[in-house]
């Protein structure tokens, strides 16, 4: 099957992906990932999320086609001509929130607590682990993806995703589900302990 008559994407998406090679933006998720962040996020009632890395917004696209009318988005970049793609197809949503920011100094001020944290940048993915994951809900999720070696993976994160992957499998408060899908995913759902 095809992928893009199987994952029906949001409006938005499309128009996104142009506007993105237009500026040679090469990063945005897939539709695959995309179409778990959705789901994902429909799980999360009145759900506070937090992606770091906006990119131009394709990401964030399928996270507010999930969300319901009472959640919010907070989405981080520190490239603000990118991120005004983003804005510019998804800002007139009140749910959401653009912060353009270096995404470790966002993280080390962070004070709120997150149902559902997207990390696709090296601050809260590489960087500023465990502070993170500390503002991450209990039966919260912590997403990411390109763990796959794969030739659309930047080699640097096919470098350090194994010992990233390794690292979350070691902490005692995460549940960590695997998947050989799209870039390759890792989602964590923290637990009680």
């Amino acid at each position: 099957m095809e992928e893009n008559k199987v994952l029906q994407a949001p409006l938005a998406y499309a128009k996104i992906l142009q506007d993105s090679q237009v500026i040679g933006f090469e990063q945005s998720c897939d539709r695959k990932t995309g179409f778990l962040l959705k789901g994902l996020a429909s799980s999360k009632s009145r759900g506070n999320f937090l992606e770091l890395g906006t990119g131009a917004g394709a990401s964030a696209s399928w996270i507010i086609e999930g969300m319901d009318a009472e959640s919010r988005l907070t989405t981080v970049d520190i490239d603000a001509s990118v991120q005004s793609i983003a804005k510019r197809y998804l800002g007139q949503d009140s749910r959401v929130s653009f912060r353009c920011e270096d995404g470790a100094a966002f993280i080390q001020k962070m004070s709120e607590q997150f149902d559902f944290i997207f990390a696709d940048t090296w601050p809260g993915k590489f960087e500023l682990l465990d502070k993170t994951l500390d503002h991450l809900n209990v039966g919260g999720f912590y997403v990411i993806h390109d763990l796959l070696p794969d030739e659309r993976v930047p080699e640097e994160y096919r470098i350090k995703a194994p010992k990233l992957v390794d690292t979350l499998r070691k902490r005692p408060d995460l549940v960590i589900t695997e998947m050989d899908w799209s870039t390759g995913l890792l989602l964590a759902i923290k637990t009680n302990v």
